[in-house]
């Protein structure tokens, strides 16, 4: 008996230390934007006030029932973390590559890791600046600033070239620096692939020859990242959270019956073949609309998706829009309409400081329906 008790207390000690969570809960996640400041952090340059802002939300989000945070912690190809690569991100001080004086990803995941919130770090791998930064605004250590050949301009914000493949291993090398150097649970990426609207060439259309080479420079790093994270820990995974529309069936009949703005023309991002090659552990489409809209219904969309992951290894979560008032209002009866398809395994809400604030009334709604 006694070497039976020894076995259950040593498995016990081993799950603790492989931030083993609530896995077998649904996903109830948040992401916690810092692109422009947006939810984190709002006190810039000061690092003790960061951290005891981080622990607030942690503590509210976890009285929520919230279990997994996905972290902005390359905004705009720099930085939230100590990297050899990538500045640290001009949010935290105001000034892109200045030292903030802690590290806030590992601080993140000292402090959630803590609470059984799991940590998703969230890297958008394209995007160097919004709109209006000037080339000089970047940190003299910045990729782009040491190579202005990786990037391109479109409406006055900076892209790296995803047609690159000095872009491609760039990217690579920093997904791999944050895995070997931080316990976090996931490497997660949001909906920003080609600028939405960068055009093509003269004659060219959504399915031309240029059109396709885009999705594969897209299909090609996803596939990339999906083959390094599985060989450096396959304990780490992989999730992207594209555009809620793939394609409109007008388009293709096996699309949604929606009419909306499409993943694979808009931003070339073919959510599809992702699936289809479990190149991702899961997937967030941004469902962003209320039930019953007349060009994306919320139902609709959410049937399409839990159709395309049937079958397959990828998880299903839905992105809800918690920013929108009409969205915050009938938020459990969106959770209530993802429990009839059996492929959805959770949640994930966009904003945190929409959902901490309350709006229409949804984090008691959502603290109410977790609990239960």
């Amino acid at each position: 008996m006694k070497g039976k008790l020894f076995l259950l207390t040593s498995l016990l000690t081993v799950a603790s230390s492989m931030n083993i969570y609530a896995k077998d809960e649904p996903m109830r996640g948040i992401w916690i934007s810092t692109v422009a400041n947006i939810d984190f952090p709002k006190n810039i340059g000061d690092p003790l006030l960061q951290q005891e802002e981080m622990v607030n939300y942690l503590d509210e989000l976890k009285e929520v029932g919230i279990n997994a945070v996905m972290f902005q912690v390359r905004p705009t190809a720099d930085a939230l973390y100590e990297s050899k690569i990538n500045p640290y991100s001009n949010v935290l001080t105001g000034v892109q590559g200045k030292n903030p004086g802690y590290d806030p990803l590992e601080f993140t995941i000292k402090e959630a890791h803590k609470r059984d919130i799991e940590v998703h770090a969230w890297l958008n791998p394209y995007r160097v600046s919004k709109a209006g930064l000037d080339f000089e605004d970047l940190a003299v250590s910045h990729p782009a600033r040491l190579d202005p050949s990786m990037i391109f301009v479109y409406n006055d914000a900076m892209y790296y070239n995803p047609e690159l493949e000095i872009v491609k291993v760039h990217i690579e090398n920093t997904i791999e620096e944050i895995i070997r150097n931080y316990d976090v649970d996931g490497i997660h990426f949001d909906d920003y692939f080609y600028p939405a609207g960068y055009p093509l060439p003269e004659g060219e259309n959504g399915d031309g020859k240029v059109a396709e080479q885009r999705r594969y420079n897209v299909n090609d790093m996803v596939k990339r990242v999906s083959e390094l994270i599985k060989e450096i820990d396959s304990d780490v995974e992989f999730g992207i959270s594209p555009m809620g529309i793939w394609k409109n069936d007008l388009y293709d009949i096996s699309g949604s019956a929606t009419n909306g703005g499409q993943a694979y023309y808009d931003v070339y991002a073919d959510a599809r073949m992702w699936i289809k090659n479990e190149w991702i552990d899961y997937i967030v489409p941004q469902i962003y609309w209320e039930q019953g809209h007349k060009a994306a219904d919320y139902e609709t969309l959410v049937s399409w998706w839990n159709n395309e992951v049937l079958g397959t290894d990828v998880d299903l979560y839905i992105g809800q829009a918690l920013y929108k008032d009409v969205v915050a209002k009938e938020i459990v009866e969106q959770l209530d309409v993802n429990k009839k398809y059996n492929e959805v395994d959770g949640s994930v809400f966009f904003t945190l400081d929409d959902l901490l604030e309350d709006r229409e009334g949804s984090k008691g709604k959502l603290t109410e329906y977790f609990a239960k």
